[in-house]
């Protein structure tokens, strides 16, 4: 017997919340067999559904993290016959971009996550790599100076009153 969609959706959904969970956690919650859910975590991951079991990392906590993350925004001048793929899939290939997306909507077309030791560092991908490439014609850089919520996640205790008390 193989799993039906909805049960598959919810072990998705099950395993994006918490990946740590056991097989027999799982089963257990999605009421199916142990093997059954095996079956079908391994044929999603067969399927590239499930790419990756990535930790939620609150680098701001980390003493000594040296990172900055920047979001770039890029216009790109689309190629015939393969649009905006051949420019994203470039970008894609640096080893500093974390992200690359088509977007929609706004005056740009890609949006480009990176992360560098410094600011100067991602200046310097942006002017030296990324302008460089035929075909884009602008950018825009951003830098993120504080994370609240990352995956649906919020990274700080937001219910703690940090405010300086002050009395008359």
């Amino acid at each position: 017997m193989r799993m039906n969609r909805q049960k598959q959706m919810e072990l998705l959904r099950l395993l994006e919340e918490d990946s740590r969970q056991d097989v027999e956690q799982l089963a257990k919650m999605l009421a199916e067999p142990k093997e059954e859910i095996e079956k079908a975590i391994a044929a999603l991951e067969e399927e590239n559904i499930i790419v990756k079991y990535p930790a939620l990392i609150n680098w701001e906590r980390v003493d000594d993290h040296p990172y900055v993350t920047a979001m770039i925004d890029v216009k790109v001048t689309p190629k015939r016959d393969v649009g905006f793929d051949e420019v994203a899939k470039r970008i894609c290939r640096f080893p500093e971009v974390q992200a690359v997306y088509l977007m929609s909507g706004a005056s740009y077309d890609l949006s480009v996550v990176l992360e560098g030791k410094t600011m100067r560092e991602v200046a310097s991908f942006v002017s030296q790599k990324l302008a460089t490439i035929d075909s884009v014609v602008s950018t825009a850089t951003h830098f993120i100076l504080q994370r609240y919520k990352h995956d649906g996640i919020e990274l700080e205790d937001r219910d703690e009153d940090r405010r300086m008390v002050v009395t008359p």
